[in-house]
């Protein structure tokens, strides 16, 4: 699940709060009480702050059903982007269990860590989960898959009601099967229920699916019938109504109405631009709301990328799309994204600053830039490792810097 399902809704308002405290106090407490990376954070607000602003937002509430068009009225103009979105790891962030290429593909998966054993066992695309402690058994049939299993997946079920639980194992891919939940392991359960799963809370439910799907959220009300399980065209760009109309009407598209009637993230402040993506992957607010630290952290990349150095006041050659393409599959070799790091350092023939690469020439290597600058970390509840955003020059041995 996304770092913000994490989040309690409570601590949404300890961030005016802490503000206060400290600006009451003068600037210079500020940043000593705050720390360095206060100074980068400045600018950027919480996923909940953004959400209480006029305008669209990822993950935000929508008024009517009726406002969504759908990926192929989309793809009528935009196919190429539309048919390549649909292969990427966000497009598929969430699907229904019996939909789960990874769930088909592991028909037994067993998990016993101590008096209890834990199972999801797949048979004709169903998968059931059962858990027992050797005299009695629960099991329900697992309802969404969570994630494309490319580090983990984790599921969510219902009992006889309406409430969503979250199994406390998910799949791992370093592991090859499951393992406990990232922060919801439990080595002395009351019973057997507890042992089994955690009641998710409405709240959460509309944050998990509004991160992971398209349109789930309606009026206020979480609306599982209609959502569209994984994040479309429409959960960056809003309800597309308005924009396909205006298309369909020559004198509002001459007039540049209908380029307004969409959001185009390309065209927000740097600051703001990172904290668009973090709407799902975490904001500086939102991962010290959640008191998320060490390398935890680095499961949120808006929130290290900001606390470079080089972000100083915010660099729109430094935001989350400058090197990675929504619409495309995610690169994973480290001299794809030399292009990018080339965007602010002159290369090897050009060692002197300039006015468009004010950075300087590396002294060490011409390529594969990050695996130098912005390195992978080992982060153990996801039992995996994952690309550190903080730019830097990281030195062996040395302490993760939070």
């Amino acid at each position: 699940m996304s770092l913000s399902s994490l989040i309690s809704p409570l601590l949404w308002k300890k961030r005016d709060k802490v503000l206060r405290k400290y600006l009451r106090c003068g600037s210079l407490f500020f940043f000593l009480a705050v720390g360095f990376q206060a100074r980068s954070a400045l600018g950027q607000l919480s996923t909940e702050d953004h959400l209480a602003e006029p305008g669209f937002w990822p993950t935000q509430d929508n008024a009517s059903r009726d406002n969504f068009v759908g990926t192929d009225t989309c793809a009528r103009c935009h196919g190429v982007k539309a048919a390549s979105q649909k292969k990427t790891p966000m497009a598929r962030a969430a699907m229904f269990a019996s939909l789960s290429d990874l769930l088909n593909s592991h028909p037994l998966m067993v998990f016993g860590p101590g008096k209890y054993q834990y199972r999801i066992e797949t048979r004709r695309s169903q998968s059931r989960y059962t858990v027992s402690d050797g005299n009695q058994g629960l099991s329900f049939p697992l309802r969404w898959a969570f994630g494309t299993g490319r580090v983990g997946q984790s599921y969510l079920f219902k009992k006889q009601n309406a409430d969503f639980f979250e199994a406390r194992v998910t799949y791992f891919e370093k592991l090859g099967t499951i393992d406990f939940t990232p922060w919801r392991a439990l080595l002395s359960p009351s019973g057997i229920e507890e042992a089994m799963d955690r009641p998710v809370p409405q709240s959460e439910v509309m944050r998990c699916f509004g991160c992971h799907t398209t349109g789930s959220s309606v009026g206020g009300r979480f609306d599982e019938t209609h959502l569209v399980p994984g994040v479309t065209c429409e959960a960056c760009h809003g309800p597309g109504i308005g924009h396909v109309q205006s298309m369909t009407d020559q004198k509002a598209d001459s007039s540049g109405k209908a380029k307004t009637a969409i959001f185009n993230s390309a065209h927000l402040s740097p600051g703001d631009a990172i904290d668009f993506c973090g709407a799902c992957h975490g904001t500086w607010w939102d991962v010290k709301l959640a008191g998320v630290k060490g390398v935890s952290t680095a499961r949120s990349a808006p929130y290290r990328l900001i606390t470079s150095k080089c972000w100083g006041k915010g660099d729109a050659r430094l935001t989350c799309t400058a090197c990675h393409d929504p619409h495309e599959q995610l690169q994973t070799d480290a001299a794809a994204y030399d292009k990018a790091c080339l965007k602010c350092h002159a290369s090897s023939l050009e060692p002197s600053k300039t006015a468009s690469h004010d950075g300087p020439a590396c002294s060490v290597g011409t390529s594969r830039c990050t695996t130098c600058h912005m390195v992978k970390v080992y982060v153990p509840e996801m039992h995996s490792d994952f690309t550190d955003h903080r730019i830097r020059i990281a030195k062996t041995g040395e302490a993760f810097p939070d």
